[in-house]
């Protein structure tokens, strides 16, 4: 289907924003707004989100990808994915105002920006979102990062017949049997070290997810440490308890695919499982 790209500048609290929005001639009632991870801007990694939103907009659906304040031709200071939910409101607004046709609106996020795409559900239920596409999620924490060091990293490192000749021969450094003990230690007391933080972020993303009455699509890329790093701590952490039984969830796994799905081709089974799964979801 034929589309225009356009820019559109829009407030968010006296700050102005800027969006690409991609148009396809006759729209879909359902609208897909570009979520960015921290710290980059709307084009994306490998030109990842423009290259989506052409992709999406070419299959029938409106993409709006914008910059938050602080980030890229946006004004207004700097803040992290904690802090972007006014961003989102407004930019999903504006998307609702250039597109009329748009009745139901998906958040479309990788990494940090799928947390905030939760964070935003858990902080507004807003009904005007009514479907999430989650590329791995970031949910990290110093115990967390260490228990996924130690299952994909150190497991098979000890398995390995060269690390103990190292080790034995006395090749292997200090500072690298220092990094495990300490990945042991973390993992072992960190998920039960006191907080000062009531509700940390990833207990208000385990919130959003239980509580989303919309559709889920969660794809996970095979070969990264951030994906491995999610599945260890939802499995781990009792608030996320269940999830995986979420009514309209629908899980894919990126075969060999690193965090940015930085390859063509990896880029093409993105575009071709969020294209279907839209195609359901409308």
């Amino acid at each position: 289907m034929k589309y225009t790209e356009s820019t559109t500048l829009f407030d968010c609290a006296g700050d102005t924003l800027l969006g690409i929005l991609a148009r396809p001639e006759m729209p879909a009632a359902t609208g897909v707004l570009v979520i960015v991870g921290g710290p980059q801007y709307r084009v994306g990694s490998h030109r990842q989100f423009l290259l989506l939103s052409r992709a999406l907009a070419a299959a029938g659906f409106a993409v709006l990808r914008f910059d938050y304040r602080g980030m890229g031709d946006s004004a207004g200071h700097a803040r992290n994915f904690e802090s972007v939910s006014a961003d989102i409101s407004s930019a999903i607004s504006e998307f609702q105002i250039q597109v009329p046709d748009i009745k139901r609106v998906v958040l479309w996020g990788l990494c940090d920006g799928a947390s905030a795409a939760l964070l935003y559900c858990h902080e507004t239920q807003d009904p005007r979102v009514t479907g999430l596409c989650l590329l791995n999620p970031w949910v990290r924490s110093e115990a967390s990062l260490a228990q996924t060091h130690i299952k994909h990293y150190y497991a098979r490192r000890l398995k390995e017949k060269a690390f103990w000749v190292k080790l034995l021969s006395g090749k292997v450094a200090l500072r690298a049997l220092s990094g495990l003990l300490r990945n042991i230690q973390l993992a072992i007391t960190g998920l039960n070290k006191a907080t000062t933080n009531a509700q940390p972020f990833q207990t208000r993303m385990a919130k959003a997810w239980q509580t989303f009455k919309g559709d889920i699509l969660l794809v996970l890329s095979e070969d990264d440490y951030t994906a491995k790093e999610f599945l260890e701590y939802v499995n781990a952490d009792p608030a996320w308890n269940g999830w995986l039984n979420h009514p309209r969830l629908q899980k894919c796994s990126a075969a060999g695919a690193d965090h940015t799905f930085s390859t063509a081709a990896w880029r093409k089974v993105v575009e071709d499982q969020v294209i279907a799964w839209s195609k359901l979801s409308t």
